[in-house]
């Protein structure tokens, strides 16, 4: 099935379709924060960036990520593709409940608002459906990746990665804009839970997607099996030791989390900071944003063909760090480059988010693909894990270091439209700064190793490219990890 163009095809769509309703629905709140902040919910900028970041939190700290690869590399791609789909689904609706009428003024609430911290207890509520939500999400990432690598390695693997990924930053642009239209044509009460309700309608029909995959995958499985292919070697827990001994597997760990970090904690306050920098309603900003992931997503793909024929991902990585660092200064001192002028500012500010889409576009097609290159197929689910889990650790830290950076610098400032946003953007700036060294640092282990990390990921595209340059060595065929082993013994043979 996986040589007929269709089969492939059909596979990723039923893939990214899941995932475009999943990303839709982790940015559904981003448009409202003016509402959450206000009456009858009552937020922080804190609480906001809290509830944000936890969708993260039973990742990183209860290690869910790490155990969710396991499940990944021991059942296999279709099994764990349905359980992220129905742990989302599950997640989704206690995030609904919490901002819905029926639980404003209940006996949960009044429970909930009595006990631990000072927070709101919709607030309580919707962190804890965001947390399992963030397991079912963050699942489902690991496994879509693994998935597209078992349907398209040795093809159009970049591709379909930037594609995929394409398909779930048009999820971000559509909700940018639905959300807070749907909020403004509902009643006063149902401002912030009709479109959280509208979202979690479409993740259902997600997981039906999830569903439909389970089917093909379970025919493709039969097929090879008929076909005599060798298996791979059974998945081992001490295969994880080999993960985190490699300082390169370990460098990509570190771009992603960089990279990630600088983008998606982004999202969450980039509505409410075109509002404050340029005085504009939730609706307007939404319309500015919305130009940032339709345009990472009508790029990811292009740059995806491109590293499949041609390669450069390290150069692509660079590349993105340093246009993210412009952006994010671009928009550190937007008040000050606009002068006042709404005009200036919005033109500025549309610039600024497309570049911002550019530099997105350049990670995943660049950065997924470099992963088979690195860890061997067997427990490529558990290295997937494993980078997802330390991203998960910057997306979960840095939505809560955002909202007590605002609250810290806006002190008596009571209109959520009014703060200044310099501080959070000279952070986001610099997270650009770190990942442009470590491209250097990570070029440079390439270079060393010959992982392949800077040529193309087609096989006719690489032997073609080896036929053109004879003398060159082909990448080394194992792991990091043991590739590392294997230079510093020849280094060490060779000082004696």
């Amino acid at each position: 099935m996986r040589d007929v163009p269709g089969f492939r095809w059909l596979a990723l769509i039923l893939l990214a379709g899941g995932m475009f309703f999943a990303y839709m629905f982790v940015d559904v709140l981003s448009p409202l924060q003016e509402l959450l902040e206000s009456q009858p919910y009552n937020w922080t900028a804190a609480n906001f960036g809290l509830e944000g970041g936890s969708e993260f939190f039973l990742n990183v700290f209860a290690l869910f990520l790490i155990f969710a690869g396991i499940i990944l590399d021991k059942k296999g791609v279709r099994f764990t593709i349905v359980l992220s789909g129905s742990v989302m689904v599950l997640g989704a609706s206690l995030k609904y409940f919490a901002v819905t009428p029926a639980f404003a003024g209940s006996g949960l609430e009044a429970w909930l608002n009595s006990w631990w911290v000072s927070m709101p207890g919709s607030c309580k509520l919707s962190c804890l459906g965001f947390m399992i939500f963030g397991c079912g999400s963050e699942m489902a990432g690991i496994t879509v990746s693994k998935g597209i690598v078992k349907w398209f390695e040795g093809k159009e693997m970049a591709l379909a990665m930037g594609i995929e990924m394409a398909i779930a930053r048009v999820g971000v642009a559509v909700i940018m804009l639905t959300s807070p239209r749907l909020a403004s044509i509902a009643t006063s009460a149902y401002k912030v839970s009709k479109p959280v309700a509208f979202c979690l309608i479409l993740l259902c029909v997600g997981l039906c997607m999830f569903i439909g995959y389970f089917f093909m995958d379970r025919k493709l499985e039969k097929q090879m099996g008929e076909k005599g292919e060798a298996p791979e070697d059974p998945f081992k827990i001490s295969d994880l030791g080999k993960l985190f001994t490699s300082k390169t597997f370990l460098l990509v760990c570190a771009l992603c989390v960089l990279y990630y970090s600088a983008i998606f904690p982004f999202q969450k306050y980039a509505i409410n900071m075109l509002q404050c920098n340029l005085h504009l309603t939730a609706t307007q900003a939404s319309n500015i944003f919305f130009v940032f992931p339709l345009g990472a997503a009508a790029i990811t793909p292009l740059l995806g063909s491109y590293l499949d024929n041609k390669g450069k991902g390290i150069s692509m990585l660079m590349l993105g760090a340093i246009l993210m660092v412009v952006c994010h200064l671009t928009f550190a001192f937007l008040p000050q480059i606009a002068g006042g002028s709404p005009v200036v500012g919005k033109i500025v500010a549309y610039t600024a988010i497309v570049l911002l889409g550019i530099s997105f576009s350049l990670v995943p097609a660049s950065l997924w693909p470099s992963v088979p290159k690195l860890v061997e197929n067997r427990y490529l689910g558990s290295g997937y894990s494993v980078i997802f889990w330390i991203q998960n650790i910057g997306l979960w830290g840095f939505p809560i270091l955002i909202g007590k950076a605002l609250d810290a610098t806006n002190v008596g400032v009571i209109n959520p439209n009014k703060k200044n946003y310099l501080v959070p953007m000279l952070i986001f700036a610099s997270l650009g700064v770190f990942a442009f060294f470590l491209g250097l640092w990570l070029k440079a282990e390439d270079k060393k190793h010959n992982y392949g990390l800077e040529l193309p990921n087609k096989k006719d595209a690489l032997d073609k490219y080896f036929a053109a340059h004879p003398d060159l060595p082909r990448p080394v065929i194992a792991t990091a990890a043991e590739a590392e082993a294997k230079a510093e013994a020849k280094s060490a043979e060779e000082s004696k």
